[in-house]
């Protein structure tokens, strides 16, 4: 089956490149920009462009778009024009081309302001039936672009599953408080509790829905690393995360001393995988306990395939207080 893969040259969209031609599969990368895994060079919003790139293809994954990092520096059209018209555009190309899956890249950013409680709260507990408060246009793009891949997947017969990725890019944090204050990589680690997946895994999960599309007919799924927590702890881990994480894992406390790093005072929110484990038969190989189990032999915690693609960036541009503008 020959598959292609939007955003070629960004994180996943390579992850997912290397991992296909790894197994000798036949993919085809589509980018705006030119790469090593890049066949198309063109933008998913041009029908015409897209049309001509979907001769043979069986099965899409649709990877690219503007991200969160964009919003300050990109107008709002610019986030319709790629996120929603060039979805549209794929979908479109797809059904006319009788693609046999369509699996689409959102992302756990969507949620919005579902994902804050109010001070004094509980943390989230983020599931799908949580209802996204978008907050900013890329999360309303890609609410939007959801919503057309569920309408293709049912007015037109198209299997697809949407997928909500938490974080996995490599980047540090946006937040200037957060950078000041702890190491990347301790951020990172701490964030395998609740909303970080290691990208060999989001990229799995990808492969997954691609193969499951046909028989479930649509799906939308949460994807982040298994989280150790349950609803009982989400009182304690608003202001008392070290406490709750020392209970369930006894070694952290040490481990983590000895690199100097420190768990966040508080967690405001967890990604629940339930879902996509049993539907798409997904496993992920990487949670904190295998952070820890790594920081114990001394070796890097992310995956061999995190370390390949390495980091990406957003813009061309640098920028004199962090890796990109917040807006």
């Amino acid at each position: 089956m020959t598959i292609l893969v939007t955003g070629s040259a960004g994180h996943l969209g390579e992850a997912l490149m290397r991992l296909f031609r790894a197994e000798g599969h036949d993919a085809r990368g589509l980018d705006l920009k030119p790469s090593p895994f890049t066949h198309h060079v063109g933008s998913v919003a041009d029908r015409r462009f897209v049309a001509g790139c979907m001769d043979g293809v069986r099965g899409v994954i649709h990877a690219a778009t503007l991200h969160k990092p964009h919003v300050a520096t990109h107008a709002r059209q610019a986030f319709v024009d790629v996120n929603v018209t060039g979805t549209l555009a794929l979908l479109e190309a797809a059904v006319a081309a009788g693609v046999g899956a369509f699996v689409f890249t959102s992302t756990t950013s969507a949620f919005g302001s579902a994902l804050t409680p109010a001070p004094g709260e509980p943390a989230a507990w983020v599931t799908e039936e949580v209802a996204p408060v978008p907050r900013n246009i890329y999360g309303v793009t890609k609410l939007a672009a959801e919503a057309l891949v569920e309408l293709f997947a049912r007015r037109e017969r198209l299997p697809a599953i949407v997928l909500r990725t938490s974080r996995f890019f490599p980047e540090a944090d946006d937040d200037p408080e957060v950078r000041g204050a702890y190491d990347t990589a301790n951020v990172q680690a701490n964030e395998m509790l609740y909303r970080r997946a290691d990208i060999a895994d989001v990229a799995a999960a990808h492969l997954l829905a691609l193969d499951k599309a046909s028989s479930i007919g649509f799906g939308r799924y949460i994807v982040s690393a298994t989280t150790p927590f349950s609803p009982d702890d989400v009182a304690a881990l608003r202001d008392r995360a070290p406490a709750v994480v020392a209970r369930l894992f006894p070694d952290f406390p040490a481990l983590y001393a000895a690199r100097g790093w420190r768990m966040f005072p508080g967690i405001d929110r967890v990604y629940v995988n339930t879902r996509a484990l049993a539907a798409v038969g997904w496993q992920p190989r990487h949670d904190f306990r295998s952070v820890l189990d790594s920081l114990e032999r001394g070796e890097d915690f992310r995956s061999p395939l995190a370390r390949a693609v390495g980091t990406k960036g957003y813009h061309d541009e640098i920028f004199a207080d962090g890796p990109y503008p917040v807006a």
